[in-house]
């Protein structure tokens, strides 16, 4: 059988990481790179030795799935465009900017029969994988994802940016929406959200508290969870899972869980091929997707409510 042809829309920071992947991959043929900008997508053809497009609608009849790594505000004209021309699409995250775009991509999958993957890289994290066998009953998160400051992204708030890829994890690990939330965010060198604190109060009793930032001056990728008799600490960048467990006894045990370290990408890649070749619902599929983005955008909301409030106190009560 011929490998599955893909194309990779968006030749920007990550989408040079996505077509790496692709080009890499013994299981696919990277066949096409578009880009608005001409000079970019021309450039990373070559470096490729692929073709150079600069319209998606150039795409039908050339590939069997593609990569949206286009800026969030494309997502669904350009993800609904394929996957109505038959395509399958792995998009990036979030999967939209808004629940009723999110709703168009979904539907699209649905009625052309296509895979809609979204890129929740975290969840192909190795360590992470392990986690998910380890969890049994989460009732405290605490977790934090600090980033330095880059241009990339700046459309979206750090919220979408960075702190969904924890927001989607927790929901996965708590198995519910959450029923209360707390949050405050601040902008500080952009026009959007740059740093965010989040409590997140779920149906069980079960709460986790969420900071992320993209002005930091270093970087940590980290999430802590407490479940009965244990305590288990995730280091993402690592990719490394410490185990802490208390006994009958009382006796505190050690354990380093064991971790078959990867690339994230490429194993979400590899995923992605799976779910085209036996036409199987994702790991991270649009209606995950989909929650994970109605919980991110509720706790704008709340940021903005605090924000708000903020406001009116230094309006009425702050003297310099």
């Amino acid at each position: 059988m011929s490998l599955p042809r893909i194309a990779v829309i968006g030749a920007g920071a990550f989408g040079q990481n996505h077509c790496r992947v692709v080009h890499e991959s013994a299981r696919a043929q990277l066949v096409a790179i578009v880009d608005t900008d001409a000079a970019r997508a021309a450039e990373a053809a070559a470096r490729y030795q692929t073709l150079a497009l600069t319209d998606a609608r150039d795409l039908p009849g050339k590939i069997d799935a593609a990569i949206v790594a286009a800026p969030t505000t494309f997502h669904a004209d350009i993800g609904c465009y394929l996957l109505d021309a038959g395509i399958d699409v792995l998009v990036e995250k979030p999967i939209a900017t808004d629940l009723a775009s999110a709703d168009r991509l979904i539907e699209a999958a649905a009625r052309n029969g296509r895979i809609l993957q979204v890129g929740h890289l975290e969840r192909f994290n190795p360590a992470v994988l392990v986690l998910e066998q380890r969890a049994t009953l989460p009732l405290f998160f605490e977790v934090h994802r600090m980033n330095l400051f880059s241009p990339r992204s700046l459309d979206v708030d750090v919220v979408l940016d960075l702190m969904i890829h924890d927001v989607d994890l927790v929901l996965a690990l708590a198995g519910a929406e959450p029923e209360e939330i707390r949050a405050a965010g601040i902008s500080i060198l952009s026009d959007k959200v740059d740093i965010a604190n989040v409590r997140l109060l779920f149906p069980n009793g079960c709460v986790a508290n969420l900071t992320a930032s993209r002005i930091s001056t270093e970087r940590v990728r980290k999430l802590r969870l407490f479940q009965p008799n244990q305590y288990l600490s995730l280091d993402y960048a690592r990719q490394d899972l410490a185990v802490f467990s208390v006994s009958g006894t009382r006796q505190i045990g050690f354990e380093q869980a064991p971790v078959t370290k990867g690339e994230p990408l490429k194993l979400q890649f590899d995923a992605f091929l799976d779910s085209v070749a036996s036409r199987s619902l994702p790991k991270s599929s649009g209606v995950t997707a989909r929650r994970t983005l109605a919980v991110a955008l509720a706790i704008l909301d709340k940021i903005k409510e605090h924000s708000e409030v903020v406001s009116k106190t230094l309006v009425d009560g702050w003297k310099p």
